[in-house]
């Protein structure tokens, strides 16, 4: 088991950077930020960008493994993020992973925010979605594109959502053939994406009031995700497991007590890797950073880093 953190990326760099570096210090063995344009009720508060702040946190720190949860086409065009996940994989010296999802439709910020169009038809820009399941065909070709961007130089591609001409990837990833993609993937076509695509998967389960649901969700997404993988005709164990806890209906770092339970229960379920917001003063995920030490010191030394 390998647990992991995720850090908002709502503070100021001279805040952000003390809580990367202690993450390293901690022990998680990896750490990621939202990659969202805003994010539901802290849409009006302040906000910076994923990109820049995994970078610093790059420089901020030597071991750790970082990534976005998760990218997502509703504002971007894989041609110039390969780029910028090429700088990022060369600034982490190999350390970057890239979470992948689908992105919210009408009604999420990230949508929203463009005029609910989600950009124009211009294959140079946003590739835009309608209301008819096309989210979902969208993804599979954005995480298909991105894939052949960053193992292939001098790529065509001439989708029903974006083109490429020419496109070059030098110099090309740190870890062959490309760094790694985990996809977040509850549904059938999304799983589809996970397992032929995924280094990882990622789930936050689906939402129920208590806990015992949740936690009956995750055996029964667990199970069709297998089904998945077969169907890809993979092998259970090439693909990592994470399980995301931000869906959970009680905020898993509320004390080292019940995240030491949240691991335990994870690892029955086969998962691989738990990934935990890190607490924050109130509102959502709200909780005590004093917990941290505690799991510091309990929890996390008998752990995979």
């Amino acid at each position: 088991m390998r647990a992991g953190i995720t850090i908002l990326p709502e503070y100021p760099w001279s805040e952000a950077e003390g809580r990367w570096r202690r993450a390293e210090e901690y022990g998680f063995a990896h750490a990621w930020t939202f990659d969202h344009l805003g994010w539901r009720e802290l849409v009006d508060g302040p906000w910076f960008g994923s990109v820049p702040t995994v970078t610093a946190a790059a420089l901020a720190t030597s071991r750790i493994e970082l990534g976005l949860l998760v990218a997502t086409p509703a504002f971007r065009h894989p041609v110039p993020f390969a780029r910028e996940l090429t700088a990022l994989d060369d600034i982490s010296r190999g350390r970057f992973t890239l979470g992948l999802g689908a992105g919210g439709g009408p009604g999420r910020y990230d949508h929203d925010v463009f005029g609910g169009s989600g950009g124009s038809g211009d294959p140079g820009r946003i590739a835009p979605v309608g209301p008819d399941g096309s989210r979902a065909a969208r993804f599979a070709e954005f995480t298909g594109l991105l894939d052949t961007l960053l193992t292939t130089d001098g790529a065509d591609w001439h989708g029903t959502y974006y083109t490429a001409e020419g496109a070059r990837n030098g110099p090309g990833c740190v870890r062959a053939p490309r760094l790694p993609f985990v996809v977040a993937a509850n549904g059938p076509k999304a799983m589809d994406v996970a397992a032929r695509y995924g280094e990882g998967w990622i789930t936050t389960g689906t939402n129920r009031d208590d806990l015992e649901s949740w936690w009956a969700s995750l055996t029964e997404l667990s199970e069709r995700f297998d089904a998945a993988l077969e169907r890809r005709g993979r092998p259970r164990a090439q693909v990592r497991r994470f399980l995301q806890t931000d869906g959970a209906p009680v905020f898993s770092l509320g004390s080292a007590s019940l995240y030491a339970e949240f691991l335990g229960r994870a690892g029955e379920l086969g998962f691989t890797d738990v990934v935990a917001p890190w607490p924050r003063a109130e509102g959502v995920f709200a909780g005590s950073e004093d917990v941290l030490d505690t799991v510091a010191a309990d929890v996390l030394p008998g752990l995979e880093r």
